[in-house]
């Protein structure tokens, strides 16, 4: 009755787990927020400058100023805006979704303060005459739309307009856009480029608080000059130094192509699993099921906002997230080998994959902290999703995993049955043969890892040579985000051609000779630009591109600033992933291991490196988030194999000349190898759908991540035990042996079932 009770535990678990999903997934799906490159709009990033001689940027002001420009998006209906102070003198602003871009960024950067002047440009009136608060759109009574305003002081407005109809001209002349204090209106204006509002004739004395403001306005230009007043005059001024923008026909399409790579990336290691492992590769199909679920859940509790690198950032996660099942899985065939039973070789399997997998998360989670501190907007997203699937892999992939698989283990039904756990009785010893995990053959038997490592490192260095060769040769092809710039993304309905391209740029005055096509059927054309353009320029730009077109185009730019510092902030964060990576391994492992494992990672990312400049693809921003990723990555097969030369060692004891220790190592890296292998694969059917069927912007972030999977594998296997081999050999040689705990041989307390 308790084998059949599980049983039935089983299935209610997988009823409720399949009701919670089914009824709850849409409205969660409804909630997650979408980012600038999923659904249009844009980014800027300003900073904040003294508006006049001698003003100090406090805190205080930075904050002030944040404000103000929360006051004015609210004029916009923007839903749930992102307005963050950075560095201390920084503002960056995300609002997604907006249709009209140019006038937002109007709306946002304008100084806001009216002035009233007469025909000879003295001023009569400016913003502080007017009452707070009280700007509003209306209509007139032709019915054009109109802005009203109240004054603070009616007998002064009357004594003002009073001397402007004794003038010849008699015409008060609105202005907005002056900065307050200075001695030159007029050469201000000039360098200010203010907004001529309207110049009504006056006639005689206006004794009154209330006045109306017409002109050939829209009204939305009325509803955003009400709301710019209203907000305030900005207490400095900005200065734009990032912006990017990406027009809805680009993020519509961004998400629908990644969704689509998405499932069927996914949908590669769900079939995987259910061939390669059976039973167990059921219940990791259940449970990655619920993660992705638990992934959006949380990730909508926080108020995340989801980007294309965040989607890539989830799909990654899945493939990570199978790595726990997997190491779980082959430690369990492992036990079954050597003749226990399924009860014995569940609870074993899944106690000895425990610690690797705790190690290697932790080194992902490392690098992921890393990205999220020193990322921009986009790069943290992917680092929220990160550090989100690495955490919730714990609760499915090993809790969950553990709590489904055991209900069957336990329940008797897979006992003999081993067929079911993805493993032939041809390949199960007896139990009378007390053999153990160490003894083990694998398929890799006839490979000397460790005899042949001279071999791989002159192949490595080798190789090493070439790309330093190489990368003095073509150097990096670097993207606008670290050489600054300005980047114009043109998308099409019929396909592109660069002549076609060039020829429109000509004609709109500017030119550019670095022009390259992409796309599926070449409808986008990417073309950069040494400037980074101004915010009157960008508007041009994209009015005329879309006239020509008939798509917005995204555009973005990069100051000189923003640049070099993202190229330091690169850096920091890879010494400081590396730094935080070695210090861990040596903790936990020991030192060797540490410096064998940074090794292997430098080796690792100089070849993305290399790869990135023979093939003269962008490097951008993503591309530090793809470093950083394979980083922790690689580091998880790195620390399964030293995971497993510990615990070989201890099941050896003593190791008294080199060759015992080569054996050892040779041993791990066998019995980690198919391992290695399986997880890697199903990463990569992830990474090739997102090459193959992803959005553009991803596909060299794909591309840099592909590459370094091949890296990160060929690394761990050939390179970082090897090294660690090395060094240990010197202690052997110097200390005359090697002594470790010896483990206590342990066997499980039911009879083996065979």
């Amino acid at each position: 009755m308790k084998k059949r009770s599980r049983i039935v535990a089983f299935l209610l678990l997988l009823v409720m787990l399949g009701s919670l999903v089914g009824t709850t997934a849409n409205p969660i799906l409804k909630d997650v927020r979408l980012g600038l490159d999923l659904q249009g709009g844009f980014e800027v990033l300003y900073e904040v400058e003294p508006l006049r001689d001698g003003q100090k940027i406090t805190e205080d002001i930075v904050k002030d100023t944040a404000g103000a420009l929360q006051n004015r998006v609210n004029v916009l209906g923007v839903s749930e805006p992102s307005i963050q102070v950075e560095s201390d003198n920084r503002i960056r602003v995300q609002l997604a979704g907006v249709e009209d871009q140019e006038a937002a960024r109007e709306l946002l950067s304008t100084q806001a303060n009216l002035t009233f002047r007469d025909a000879d440009d003295n001023l009569l009136l400016d913003g502080n005459d007017l009452k707070e608060g009280k700007a509003k759109a209306n209509f007139g009574d032709t019915g054009n739309p109109i802005v009203t305003l109240q004054m603070k002081d009616p007998e002064k407005f009357g004594e003002v307009t009073a001397q402007v109809s004794k003038n010849p001209e008699n015409v008060m002349v609105i202005w907005m856009d002056f900065e307050e204090g200075v001695d030159s209106y007029r050469e201000e204006r000039m360098k200010a480029k203010p907004k001529f509002i309207s110049a009504p004739g006056v006639d005689k004395a206006i004794y009154s608080s209330n006045v109306e403001i017409s002109g050939s306005f829209t009204v939305e230009e009325t509803k955003n000059l009400a709301g710019i007043l209203n907000a305030g005059a900005l207490p400095v001024h900005l200065e734009e130094i990032y912006s990017t923008s990406v027009g809805a026909q680009f993020g519509t399409q961004a998400l629908d192509k990644t969704i689509t790579a998405g499932i069927v990336g996914i949908s590669l290691i769900f079939l995987f699993m259910l061939i390669y492992y059976r039973v167990p590769g059921f219940v990791a199909v259940v449970t990655l099921s619920v993660y992705i679920y638990l992934i959006l859940l949380v990730f909508t509790k926080i108020n995340g906002v989801l980007t294309l690198p965040g989607i890539a950032a989830l799909m990654l996660g899945v493939g990570m997230a199978v790595d726990a099942n997997i190491l779980t899985y082959e430690r369990i065939k492992e036990e079954l080998r050597v003749g226990r039973s399924v009860r014995t070789s569940f609870l074993t399997g899944a106690k000895s994959a425990f610690t690797a997998i705790l190690d290697a998360n932790i080194t992902t989670l490392l690098a992921a902290v890393v990205l999220f501190i020193f990322g921009t907007s986009s790069v943290k997203g992917f680092a929220t999703m990160l550090i989100i699937s690495i955490l919730v892999s714990f609760l499915t992939a090993v809790w969950g995993s553990r709590l489904l698989l055991g209900l069957l283990v336990h329940s008797g039904m897979l006992d003999g049955k081993t067929g079911l756990l993805g493993i032939s009785k041809k390949r199960i010893h007896s139990p009378a043969e007390e053999l153990d995990t160490f003894d083990l053959s694998t398929k890799f038997d006839r490979f000397d890892f460790v005899h042949s490592r001279k071999r791989f490192y002159v192949l490595s260095v080798a190789l090493i040579v070439s790309g330093i060769i190489a990368l003095g040769i073509f150097k990096l092809n670097l993207g606008i985000d670290f050489s600054s710039g300005t980047r114009v993304e043109i998308l099409s309905d019929k396909s592109l051609t660069t002549e076609q391209i060039s020829k429109e740029l000509d004609k709109i005055g500017h030119p550019s000779s670095d022009i390259v096509i992409s796309g599926d059927t070449d409808n986008i054309g990417v073309v950069r630009y040494k400037d980074d353009f101004s915010k009157d320029t960008v508007n041009t730009i994209k009015r005329d591109i879309k006239a020509q077109f008939g798509h917005e185009p995204n555009v973005s730019t990069v100051s000189d600033t923003v640049g070099k510092e993202l190229v330091k902030n690169a850096l920091y964060a890879l010494m400081i992933a590396a730094l935080g990576i070695i210090i861990y391994v040596a903790f936990r492992f020991e030192w060797r291991m540490g410096v064998s494992s940074i090794i292997g990672l430098v080796h690792d990312a100089f070849f993305m490196v290399a790869v990135f400049s023979i093939t003269r693809l962008e490097v951008d921003i993503t591309f530090i988030a793809a470093v950083l990723t394979i980083v922790g990555y690689s580091i998880n097969d790195t620390i399964v194999t030293f995971d497993r030369i510990r615990e070989n060692m201890k099941k050896v004891g003593k190791i008294d000349n080199a060759n015992e220790l080569a054996d050892i190592v040779n041993k791990s890296l066998r019995q980690t190898l198919g391992r290695s292998v399986n997880t890697v694969l199903t990463v990569v059917f992830v990474v090739v759908a997102l090459i193959a069927l992803g959005a553009e912007a991803i596909r060299p972030f794909s591309i840099a991540l592909l590459i370094g999977l091949i890296a990160g594998t060929y690394s761990s296997i050939f390179i970082s035990a090897q090294i660690w081999y090395d060094l240990k050999k010197k202690e052997l040689l110097k200390t005359g042996g090697l002594k470790v705990e010896k483990e206590k041989k342990q066997w499980g307390s039911d009879e083996p079932v065979v």
